[in-house]
């Protein structure tokens, strides 16, 4: 049996058990509230999960109950061989998010969800995030962290961006959140001390 023929017939059986009695230690919360939630996941699996658990939900008729799943991801900038590309990061590893009316029918689904678990909560019943705690986790989603520079002071670097282009600097001292750097550099026979952001600039050797 090829493994979309298994996760078919899986999905008929729990269609089947759903209405019934739910297992022992399911919770009969009955909450009409649509919160969001956090689920945990076995590590590696969290989109294979959010894929078989949205598969899960339009096959039973559920988007009112479930309505939104989320794997929080964040954009870094990378810095290697001179060169910064863009990478999609996981928030919180091993976690999804999820926005749902807690009830025993969708309880059971999302419990009974392969790599599913368990939910953050107590051993008997989930506990919401506030309000704040979801906006800030959904928000932060759509900012780009910035790369971190991989320098330390004492190191000649060669400026690739801005007026200084191309000329040979010398770390002074590296931010605390190791995203920009003040760097000496020769100018007209003098020096003067500038800052440079991680992408402005690459280690020479």
């Amino acid at each position: 049996m090829s493994d979309i023929e298994a996760e078919n017939k899986n999905l008929k059986e729990e269609q089947s058990e759903v209405s019934a009695p739910t297992e022992i230690g399911a919770p009969s919360v009955g909450s009409k509230d649509i919160r969001w939630y956090v689920i945990h996941t076995y590590s590696g699996y969290e989109n294979k999960v959010k894929d078989t658990l949205t598969r899960k939900v339009h096959s039973m008729g559920m988007d009112d109950t479930i309505l939104e799943i989320l794997l929080p991801l964040q954009d870094e900038e990378e810095e290697k061989d001179g060169k910064t590309r863009v990478v999609a990061h996981k928030v919180f590893p091993g976690y999804l998010l999820i926005k749902m009316e807690v009830n025993d029918r969708s309880w059971y689904v999302v419990r009974n969800t392969p790599g599913v678990t368990g939910f953050v909560g107590t051993t008997t019943k989930p506990i919401p995030l506030s309000d704040e705690e979801a906006d800030r986790i959904i928000h932060g989603m759509n900012t780009k962290k910035a790369a971190a520079v991989d320098v330390k002071a004492g190191d000649r670097v060669r400026i690739t961006k801005g007026v200084f282009e191309d000329r040979t600097a010398v770390v002074l001292e590296v931010a605390e959140d190791k995203t920009k750097i003040k760097a000496d550099i020769s100018n007209f026979g003098t020096t003067t001390t500038i800052e440079l952001e991680a992408g402005s600039f690459e280690p020479l050797p």
